[in-house]
């Protein structure tokens, strides 16, 4: 999303975070970085890290990936924040509520993820371009 938003002029925060430390400081999977370097996007200096209290403010939107996500989001959210939390795809109009969880299947499920995750990117942006 961060380099779609750049490529139409839009300048936003726009940023990545997990609902739990696992990863936490780790780069991309390596077959996710694979799937999205042929498709362009550079994953130099990402990391993961959790949701912090911090990003409940600061943020005018977020975005899960799937209902597990959003609930342990909820969870943790002050309850005046709650209402930038959404679906990411159902947020995009998608008619897929969920975006897949890739990491335990083969590189195809990177591919379709990389898919969806385009498309709902381009809905939003195209939506924040015609509010400006």
């Amino acid at each position: 999303m961060k380099t779609k938003a750049q490529a139409q002029g839009l300048t936003l925060t726009i940023d990545s975070a997990g609902t739990i430390n696992y990863h936490e400081g780790n780069s991309p999977d390596k077959r996710s970085a694979k799937a999205g370097q042929k498709r362009g996007y550079s994953f130099s200096g990402i990391t993961s890290r959790q949701v912090v209290k911090q990003d409940f403010e600061e943020f005018d939107l977020i975005l899960c990936a799937d209902k597990n996500n959003l609930a342990d989001l909820q969870a943790n959210c002050p309850q005046a924040y709650r209402h930038k939390l959404h679906l990411f795809l159902t947020y995009a109009g998608m008619d897929v509520a969920e975006v897949p969880d890739p990491y335990y299947g083969d590189g195809d499920g990177f591919e379709l993820v990389l898919d969806l995750v385009e498309t709902a990117s381009d809905r939003i942006i195209k939506a924040l371009n015609s509010s400006t």
